[in-house]
């Protein structure tokens, strides 16, 4: 029992870090992000297990995070105010061609960021823009102004 109480508490821990983080800052990972994962995943594993090296033990505490990620996402399916807590809300970051700054503040981002994001997604100008929303995966859609 106590493997499984290790497991709940420390998922809803790394959880609530990486809504923390930002969404934006997950769908940019850099090569010294994915250092950090692994070593917070070794970190969490001598959380987890503490002195049980056993199969029995690791089977216990991945089963126990695999039947809370699947609860998770039953929640989240299933009542739309879960859904918005642990997955978020689209952000409206550009409304006719201009920058809504309140938002870009919430989401950690630049003006020079959402124009480089606007040039990779062959947008030239942020002015031909109807909106720009930073979805909750944390990639940004641009919604062209119409001709």
């Amino acid at each position: 029992m106590d493997l499984v109480l290790r497991a709940a508490v420390l998922f809803t821990f790394v959880y609530l870090l990486l809504r923390v983080v930002g969404r934006r800052e997950l769908a940019q990972m850099a090569p010294i992000d994915f250092v950090l994962l692994i070593v917070l995943g070794d970190a969490i594993q001598q959380g987890l297990t503490q002195d049980d090296y056993s199969v029995t033990g690791a089977m216990i505490v991945i089963t126990t995070i695999a039947a809370i990620q699947v609860s998770v996402s039953w929640f989240a399916f299933r009542f739309k105010r879960v859904r918005h807590f642990l997955e978020g809300e689209p952000l409206v970051l550009v409304q006719d061609g201009e920058l809504l700054n309140e938002n870009l503040r919430r989401a950690r981002l630049a003006p020079e960021e959402l124009a480089e994001e606007a040039r990779i997604s062959q947008v030239a100008s942020l002015s031909d823009v109807a909106w720009a929303i930073l979805e909750p995966s944390g990639k940004i859609s641009f919604i062209p102004k119409s001709s």
